[in-house]
């Protein structure tokens, strides 16, 4: 459970840092070329590639997850004959509960 969690916080500092890197970057003329585009071309070029640079950390988590294999994350045991028992508990309590309903309605 840590390595997933791990994964995931550092997916997402990636999701933040890299979009903010990038419109800095153009914000800044740090990026070759960026000084010769007008001010509008440059918030949208830089906005453009912000938000395809999250998609691409998304594909990426994506990617690691479906990597990582199946059997090694089992429910517990326990836990699973705690749920089956109650959800058997409440289906038998709403036919039960339905059938008083409609007899109040008779």
């Amino acid at each position: 459970m840590a390595g997933v969690m791990h994964k995931f916080l550092i997916v997402s500092m990636f999701m933040w840092i890299l979009p903010v890197a990038i419109l800095y970057g153009f914000n800044h003329n740090l990026l070759p070329g960026s000084t010769t585009l007008s001010p509008h071309s440059l918030t949208l070029l830089s906005g453009f590639l912000a938000v395809i640079s999250v998609n691409i950390v998304i594909v990426f988590y994506i990617c690691m997850a479906l990597k990582e294999p199946a059997d090694k994350h089992k429910p517990d045991a326990a836990f699973l004959a705690e749920a089956k028992d109650s959800v058997s508990k409440l289906t038998k309590g709403t036919t039960s509960s339905d059938d008083h309903a409609l007899k109040k309605q008779e």
